[in-house]
């Protein structure tokens, strides 16, 4: 798994990131698949913004909509998903 670095922020600091905000204003770079299975190449991207919030992707849709989630959300859904919280989403 690739470890998601600090990414510097948006190209101009007086840019808001927010939920939904298209993809590509945040760059192209430091964005990582932190992981990947058997399907095809398609998968969720992330990137460590600078103020420690995570922005994730579709990778087949780099232009699309980027989420964006604080550290405690996505550490609440990560842990969830290994306590198989989540498990209900694959039956």
């Amino acid at each position: 798994m690739d470890r998601i670095k600090p990414q510097s922020g948006p190209r101009n600091r007086t840019e808001r990131i927010y939920n939904g905000m298209p993809a590509r204003e945040l760059g192209s770079e430091g964005w990582h698949k932190p992981w990947s299975g058997g399907n095809g190449g398609n998968c969720l991207e992330a990137m460590k913004l600078a103020d420690g919030r995570i922005a994730v992707r579709q990778s087949t849709d780099p232009d699309g909509p980027a989420l964006i989630y604080t550290t405690d959300e996505m550490t609440a859904f990560i842990e969830g998903a290994k306590a198989g919280e989540a498990d209900f989403l694959l039956s």
